[in-house]
């Protein structure tokens, strides 16, 4: 419950333009029990539609792993880009994990109002997935290549274009 309150105090709004905490490489957070975050995470779970999802079978695609919540202002403003991302660009893979206490069938609801191309699965707050932990703010995203290495951490609200951006720097296709 403890973490569920900070997150809730964290999740703010993030102007366009703003600083959004950005780090260079791979986080040394991250793990649950402080341990390094591993270089080549694994995460599989279950989506909301009863499918699994495994990052592994995402091998050859970036792929964007990123915590949100239904309560959460700039989630909620970044998930339009985040889908028009994932539609537009075959080479991106991303994974929505709803990092939230609301019944599976709320976030379903919440899903019908605000709609996503990419699969999503709820995670929970006491136990969430090893390699990726308790995030300290939301919305949280990694960045991994197409070899499954993490090669950027954001915590706070991410555009489409600087997911590209940084893909793009790191060899890969340039967006447009």
């Amino acid at each position: 419950m403890a973490a569920a309150l900070t997150l809730l105090a964290a999740c703010g709004r993030v102007e366009p333009g703003a600083d959004t905490g950005r780090t260079a490489t791979a986080p040394a957070a991250g793990a649950r029990d402080g341990r390094a975050q591993p270089e080549h995470p694994t995460l599989r779970v279950e989506t909301l539609d009863g499918a699994g999802w495994d990052l592994a079978q995402q091998r050859g695609k970036w792929v964007l792993v990123n915590y949100w919540a239904t309560w959460c202002g700039p989630c909620l403003q970044e998930m339009p880009e985040l889908s028009a991302l994932a539609a537009m660009r075959q080479y991106v893979s991303i994974i929505g994990l709803a990092y939230d206490d609301t019944d599976p069938e709320e976030i379903r609801a919440f899903l019908q109002e605000h709609p996503v191309t990419y699969p999503i699965a709820r995670v929970s707050i006491y136990a969430p997935p090893e390699h990726f932990g308790v995030p300290r703010t939301l919305p949280t995203s990694w960045l991994l290549d197409p070899d499954g290495k993490v090669v950027r951490k954001y915590s706070g609200q991410v555009t489409a274009r600087m997911i590209e951006e940084d893909i793009a720097a790191r060899g890969g296709p340039k967006a447009g």
